[in-house]
């Protein structure tokens, strides 16, 4: 199993998507009285003057990161079956491509949300985290798919 690239990349995959998890910030938006830092748990509000917390806005993107981790670790787990983990793969490969779109857009007209005017927004290491996972996914997609076609090549031959 461990031997298997496409283990490794979906191992980096679950490494840098339970980082996001954890809560480390995405993007945030700095206005003229306040700084809005967005997480996977939501929208924080901080004072540009006191650096203390305004106020929270729940924002649960927690559990499509969890529900993406635990879809991944199936996917690696079902190495046995080639045809269930290529299925599987392609799932995460489109829902995952789902959740960077969204991701993208809420960073680029999340402005538009907090109903302040904004000065600047600034990228976060979450961001940078959450759309690096996204190619790994797309490599152990073509691992998988070379060693179902390996195996058929074989099957073939017997």
């Amino acid at each position: 199993m461990i031997q298997r690239i496409q283990s490794i990349y979906l191992g980096i995959v679950i490494v840098l998507l339970s980082i996001v998890t954890v809560g480390v910030e995405l993007f945030s938006f700095v206005g003229e009285k306040s700084r809005f830092t967005f997480s996977s748990y939501g929208i924080t509000e901080y004072s540009l003057e006191t650096g203390k917390v305004v106020g929270n806005q729940f924002f649960p993107m927690f559990i499509g990161t969890i529900a993406l981790v635990l879809l991944t670790f199936l996917c690696l787990m079902s190495y046995k079956n080639l045809n269930r983990q290529f299925k599987l793969g392609r799932m995460v490969f489109y829902l995952y491509f789902l959740a960077v779109a969204a991701v993208i857009l809420m960073a680029n007209f999340g402005g538009r949300m907090i109903d302040v005017e904004t000065h600047s927004r600034e990228m976060g290491l979450g961001f940078i985290l959450f759309i690096c996972g996204f190619p790994f996914t797309f490599l152990a997609n073509t691992g998988i798919k070379r060693d179902k076609k390996l195996l058929d090549s074989l099957d073939r031959l017997r």
